[in-house]
Parts: structure tokens; sequence; C-alpha cells
């Protein structure tokens, strides 16, 4: 109708008007507020770590930093290439690992845990339950740049075949100082982001709606359906993996920047 008031959100027509912005007396805003420190802090650490090029692989004993992996150029450092070095040499600031990194923030970006975390915190929409946002239109998710949130199931694969060179990273880890099968707390370390990286690239959203999301019949695919049983169990605990596996890739990135830099010596058990 010409002349309606079409306004959507919290100055939709009917909707009570009121002169505060919320009527929540708790507070509300230390949870937005803590995920933006969060995220900032770990964004600033990761960038400053894989762009540096310094102190990401102890040649005594095979530990790789994630942030280094896989190491492709000719500027890696001797044995941390484990898949050969397809690249020349990389000019300073640019991450050796920069093959695989985008694909990584990609997946991160695009989950689904993670879209409501900086929605809310980062664009205040919304900043809270029964908190007005200040923006006056939505669009949700069909618009530029938003629209490439729906590619995130594409990004799953990419970080399948990641976590497996992860994988693979650590179980190369397990070396001694004089050569042979050696054992320390750095491989302790490798093993539990390993298994962390895992739980949550496995509890994803897409990779429950991949196993099972397009089934009509459980009962005619037994062992999908108790595949999809296990991830849906796992995807319960997808937000406390989001945040604890950013924690296990700054500790085992800092533990072996500390060890190959000599401030730090590996605790080991065998050789």
């Amino acid at each position: 109708m010409a002349g309606a008031d079409l306004r959507p959100g919290v100055g939709a027509p009917g909707r009570a008007r009121i002169d505060q912005r919320t009527l929540r007396v708790d507070r509300w805003w230390v949870q937005p507020t803590l995920t933006v420190v969060g995220l900032v802090a770990w964004l600033a650490y990761a960038t400053v770590r894989a762009a540096s090029q310094v102190n990401y692989w102890v040649a005594d004993y095979h530990y790789l930093t994630p942030f280094a992996s896989p190491c492709l150029s000719t500027s890696c450092a001797p044995g941390s290439s484990h898949f050969g070095t397809p690249f020349g040499d990389f000019p300073p600031l640019v991450p050796y690992a920069i093959l695989t990194l985008p694909f990584l923030l990609l997946f991160r970006l695009t989950c689904y845990y993670y879209r409501k975390a900086y929605y809310r915190s980062f664009w205040l929409s919304p900043p809270a339950c029964a908190v007005a946002e200040p923006h006056g239109r939505y669009t949700g998710e069909t618009r530029f740049p938003l629209l490439g949130q729906n590619l995130h199931r594409y990004f799953f694969y990419a970080a399948v075949l990641i976590s497996l060179i992860n994988t693979y990273d650590a179980l190369v880890a397990f070396h001694g100082k004089d050569g042979g099968f050696g054992f320390g707390l750095g491989n302790v370390i490798l093993l539990a982001n390993v298994v962390l990286l895992w739980a949550y690239t496995l509890s994803c959203h897409s990779c429950r709606s991949i196993i099972g999301g397009r089934l009509n019949h459980f009962s005619r695919h037994p062992v999908r359906y108790r595949l999809w049983g296990q991830v849906s169990r796992l995807n319960r605990h997808h937000m406390g993996l989001a945040w604890t596996t950013l924690a296990s890739l700054v500790v085992t990135d800092a533990y072996i920047a500390l060890v190959a830099s000599g401030s730090l010596s590996d605790l080991r058990f065998i050789n």
C-alpha cells in the first residue's frame, strides 16, 4: 500500500514504543564484549606468528607448529617440509602455510557458531536477547558478502584435508634427538591439539548434514544413522570446541616457539 510504514525489526508498525534501549537490568553486554576481546586477541596472535617465519620448527624432535603447516617453500627450515617445496623463497611476512590458512579462516568465519558469535558481538545483530540492534535494515544472509556463508560445506572438505595434514605432522613428531622413536611433552600437546581439531571439525553442522541430512529413512541406512547419531552428540559441544581449539592452537604454537627459540627445553619421556 502506498505510503504504508514498512519499517522492519523494532521499528515495525505495532511494536511497543519505549524510551529505553532495553528493559534488561543484567550485564547483558559482558558476553559480546568478551567475544570481541577473545577473537581479536587470537587473530592478533595468529597473524603475528604466521607472518613471523621464525621459531616454528624444532629440528631435534620434528615439532612443526600448525601455523606453518604445511611448509611448502624453499625458505622453510630443512626437514620441516613434509610434502616437498613446490614454491620458491617466500618474502618476509608471507606465512609459510599460505596455501591452507585462508581455507581454515574461511571455515571458521562461515561456521554456524562463529556466525552467531561475531554477528552479535561485532555487528550487534542483535547484541543480546531482548536488546534492540542499531541497524535500520535487515537483509539476513541474502547479500554479498554474507551470501558466501553458504560455501561453508565446501570449506569443511578443506578443513578435513588440513586436519589430515596436522595428524601427519603429529605422527612425524615422534622422533628422538638421536633418531628413531622419541616421545616428549611436545608430542602430548600436538596430539591433544589434533584430537580437539578433529572433534571441532567433525562436530560441524555441515558434517552432520553430509552424513545423514538427506536420508528419508534411517532404517535403510543403519551405518550412516549410527554415524549421524555420533556426530549429533558431538555437535552439542560445537561451541565449546570452537573456543577450545583456538586455545589449543595457541598453546601448541607457543610451546613449539619456546622450544625452538631455546627458551624452554622439551620434557622428554623417551629419547
